[in-house]
């Protein structure tokens, strides 16, 4: 290791004499760290190449189950006792902070993790920047500390013997860290807290913790802070193939009409139609176009096997064979020749997930009714502190996202469930599980042409209103 400041040769001798076991202390740590540790394995799934920075004894590190984990500490001793307790895992004895410690280290990882260390660092931005050559486009890094209201508090857990006694570190402002993070090419696409009361208080803690810590206007009193960031880079030149889903049921009139106003963008194009079982023809129809336009068009037919747009999505989105997935509805409200702009958030890294709005620029007349205008407003706000992310159309149709991204959400579906008839939140809820970069983005909202919608205001408005209850209870009530 390099020569070490007086501060951090402090920070070791203190690893060293506690030999590892930084969680001692009782009372305070054994409830902190069991919510702590079950909120981080909500964070990182099992199954991920994960890297912890300032590992301690490889506690956290083990519990995420990664098929791949290494753990760096600068202690010894500390080094000694994960390396007896976890076996499985990977620790190097080194200064986090050190870039030939990390350049020591074979990546790249799905996470990166830094948790109660953060505020012993001399040098955040200069560490974040070492660690993005570690890190691929789709890395994401995890940063949990405590927040600073709760010094005092901590400090009193401390001398009460509730806590156990730690050297000084700086706590730091969220504001503080979303700057550093920044300096260092990071965008934070996921900002949590947790834990109103870190010690049991006879169960009620539980209840506490779980329910009313994440609300609005509560939760900015929690004591931990999670922060989820994504390096930030651009790819100008990569080129990436779209298949476009058009679930159809009783739109027969705009079949033909999508293909004619279809442009051409990517490096490949296919169109999937999924057809619902109609009762005016729309199947028949779509193989009608599929056959007149097979010289200048890949075109795909599909009949669904159940109900509801949600099926029509995942019926699509498992047969498609290219790199981004796209759903247009086939009512055309959202215009074709649109999807190109949609294309390239994803083609050139901005994004991970785009949702279409409808409710920036001014619709065409009737291409929304009053009621289901409010509605939307009132739900989008739900659902944006529900995915950390502003949305303000979460039914808009248009939802892209790379398939690859998709592939995970459908093997991590079970986590959720089949709980979605519309098939826009299915998609919502699940790259919020995955931490991906959402964004929206406009569209110039038409109103139909031909057939009716398929949306009734008042049962599917209590569906939604079921969906809040149940994406609270699986994103935020963990």
């Amino acid at each position: 290791m390099q020569n070490l400041s007086q501060r951090k040769q402090a920070l070791l001798d203190h690893a060293e004499a506690n030999g590892g076991e930084q969680y001692q202390g009782g009372k305070f740590n054994e409830a902190y760290r069991e919510n702590d540790l079950r909120f981080m394995g909500f964070l990182i799934p099992p199954g991920k190449r994960v890297l912890e920075l300032g590992c301690g004894r490889g506690d956290l590190l083990a519990s995420l189950r990664p098929a791949y984990g290494v753990g760096i500490d600068f202690s010894p001793r500390t080094i000694a006792r994960a390396k007896a307790l976890h076996p499985e895992l990977q620790f190097v004895l080194g200064d986090a902070e050190d870039p030939a410690t990390l350049d020591g280290i074979e990546g790249p990882f799905d996470y990166v993790v830094i948790s109660d260390t953060i505020g012993m660092f001399e040098d955040i931005d200069g560490t974040l920047r070492t660690v993005r050559n570690l890190c691929a486009p789709s890395t994401r890094i995890v940063i949990s500390y405590y927040s600073h209201l709760w010094e005092p508090v901590l400090k009193l857990a401390e001398l009460m013997g509730w806590k156990s006694r730690q050297r000084q570190i700086n706590y730091i402002a969220t504001v503080d860290f979303l700057n550093l993070m920044d300096l260092a090419d990071f965008e934070v696409v996921r900002h949590e807290q947790r834990q109103l009361i870190p010690i049991r208080l006879f169960g009620l803690a539980a209840f506490v913790n779980t329910f009313i810590a994440p609300l609005p206007g509560i939760r900015q009193l929690c004591l931990r802070t999670y922060l989820v960031g994504r390096p930030v880079q651009s790819f100008p030149d990569r080129k990436y193939s779209a298949s476009i889903l058009i679930p159809c049921r009783n739109e027969r009139g705009n079949i033909e009409n999508a293909i004619l106003r279809m442009p051409k963008f990517g490096s490949a194009q296919e169109i999937l139609f999924v057809e619902g079982n109609s009762s005016d023809g729309t199947f028949e129809e779509c193989e009608r176009v599929r056959d007149v336009y097979r010289d200048s068009w890949d075109i795909k037919v599909l009949k669904q096997d159940g109900k509801g747009k949600g099926d029509a999505v995942r019926k699509g989105f498992a047969a498609a064979k290219n790199d981004v997935l796209m759903i247009l509805d086939a009512d055309l409200t959202m215009p074709p020749e649109a999807l190109p702009k949609y294309h390239a958030v994803i083609e050139t890294g901005k994004a991970e997930f785009v949702n279409g709005t409808r409710l920036v620029y001014p619709m065409e007349h009737e291409a929304m009714r009053p009621l289901n205008l409010i509605a939307n407003r009132c739900f989008a706000y739900l659902f944006s502190y529900l995915v950390n992310t502003r949305l303000t159309d979460t039914l808009c149709g248009t939802k892209v996202l790379l398939r690859r991204d998709y592939e995970v959400l459908a093997r991590e579906r079970d986590y959720f469930g089949n709980f979605d008839p519309f098939g826009d939140f299915d998609l919502i809820f699940g790259a919020a599980k995955q931490n991906l970069k959402i964004i929206e983005t406009p569209i110039h909202y038409k109103a139909r042409t031909f057939g009716e919608t398929q949306i009734s205001r008042f049962r599917d408005g209590w569906l939604l209103l079921k969906m809040v209850w149940f994406a609270y209870r699986k994103l935020k009530a963990i």
